[in-house]
């Protein structure tokens, strides 16, 4: 795995200090330190804390492009993609579940975060559509993935129903959660 850029190092960084602190710890001293660079070295890549912000639009939306097109490809379907990794993606500590919760803590104080999450669940609601019939089963499924999105955060064990997916599924009828 290559090594990651100054760039990628102080974006990590500000997502582990929105995670661990929120907002109010964010200073562009504190995000140089934790990812070891010179506030220089920061500010050549992030002129300011709303290049920050920027930069972390931006890397929701690749993520969240890179993961719709993971489930688009996913041998087991868009919709058990979607919820499987809605789970697993917490407990198997993936890159966008860490900018996902540094994006969260944004949520309500900086508009253009509420615009990209917005935008972000919008797509999933839309990729879910196009392989579920009924609307509502799709708002349904969302909502579920929503659920072990959260629960998965807080560290509830997602497995009991990962487990029984298939039979879940079955109920929504095979017809509106098959790929397709």
């Amino acid at each position: 795995m290559p090594k990651p850029s100054a760039r990628e190092k102080v974006m990590d960084a500000y997502e582990e200090l929105l995670i661990e602190q929120g907002p109010g710890a964010v200073t562009l001293e504190a995000v140089a330190a934790r990812a070891g660079v010179s506030k220089g070295g920061l500010l050549y890549h992030f002129g300011s804390k709303d290049a920050l912000v920027e930069g972390l639009i931006e890397r929701i939306g690749q993520l969240g492009v890179a993961d719709r097109e993971a489930a688009r490809n996913a041998p087991e379907g868009v919709v058990r993609y979607y919820l499987e990794s809605s789970a697993t993606d917490v407990t198997d500590d993936k890159a966008i579940h860490h900018t996902t919760m540094a994006t969260m803590r944004l949520i309500g104080s900086e508009p253009r975060i509420d615009v990209a999450m917005r935008a972000y669940t919008d797509e999933w609601r839309l990729l879910l559509n196009e392989h579920i019939t009924h609307p509502v089963t799709a708002e349904i499924i969302g909502a579920i993935g929503d659920g072990l999105y959260f629960r998965a955060s807080l560290g509830v064990d997602p497995s009991p129903l990962l487990k029984e997916l298939t039979d879940v599924l079955l109920r929504f009828s095979e017809k509106e959660t098959e790929p397709g």
